[in-house]
């Protein structure tokens, strides 16, 4: 699966905003055989970025009139929103927020579900980025400066919509019930270094993927190493409080988990 089709296959989180719509990579009218050069130096959201950028502008059915449309006050950049498209068929005009997460079920940390989902090293959260997109992402749509960037776009008739990708994993072995919404979204689990020393199968193989491959299908990747190899690698970044992705391939069997510092 290439970068491109891992990001068209990710999970969407829905109806996460009351008053905003869903929007779905599933709604572009895209060739299934879909390709394009990719850059190889930027960070894996901003390469997420790019990827949804060239998928809209690729399809037949919406264009982008602006990405990463930055709304400046006295040389100071106040905020940026990420897309605003236009639908072709209708002319209808959507301001589009973009969200591409890794989150990891904690249920210690809240008895709202919601607020339990955080990032692999508990720097940010569901809650966080759900506060920043009400707060300041979809507002900044509404204020004067930005008017006057857009112009003649009306703002008042520009509608509002998130697309929420979204990885989830919980811990291992987890039976709990998890809320529909979430579901589809969990690929895996985690666990912490003595845990998985203690489950560990010698006739496992393993590859810890890089930031920019997390998301891709496990079953792709053609390199693996032995459990003394990856254990070396895991040690290090948890103990510089990192925790890490790995892939884990058993016979045919596939998994992806993270293994945590906390």
């Amino acid at each position: 699966m290439t970068r491109i089709h891992s990001i068209l296959r990710t999970e969407n989180l829905v109806q996460l905003i009351p008053a905003v719509d869903d929007f779905r990579l599933a709604l572009l009218d895209v060739p299934e055989d879909i390709s394009f050069d990719l850059p190889t130096n930027l960070r894996l959201g901003h390469l997420v970025e790019k990827v949804v950028s060239q998928l809209i502008k690729t399809s037949r059915n919406y264009n982008v009139l602006y990405e990463n449309l930055q709304i400046i006050d006295s040389k100071k950049t106040i905020g940026e929103l990420d897309f605003i498209i236009e639908e072709i068929k209708t002319k209808k005009i959507l301001h589009l927020e973009l969200a591409y997460k890794f989150y990891l079920y904690d249920p210690s940390v809240s008895k709202i579900e919601k607020y339990n989902w955080i990032g692999p090293n508990r720097k940010d959260t569901l809650k966080q980025k759900l506060q920043k997109l009400q707060e300041k992402q979809f507002p900044l749509l509404y204020h004067k400066l930005t008017s006057a960037t857009i112009e003649p776009l009306d703002t008042n008739q520009i509608s509002q919509a998130l697309l929420f990708l979204a990885t989830l994993y919980v811990p291992y072995q987890y039976k709990q019930r998890i809320d529909s919404v979430y579901i589809k979204a969990i690929k895996g689990y985690y666990l912490d270094l003595e845990l998985f020393k203690s489950i560990n199968d010698v006739s496992s193989l393993y590859y810890i993927p890089t930031k920019t491959e997390w998301g891709m299908e496990p079953s792709k990747h053609k390199s693996w190493v032995g459990y003394k190899a990856v254990i070396v690698k895991i040690d290090e970044s948890l103990g510089e409080k990192q925790s890490v992705l790995c892939w884990c391939k058993t016979d045919d069997h596939y998994q992806s988990f993270f293994v945590v510092w906390w």
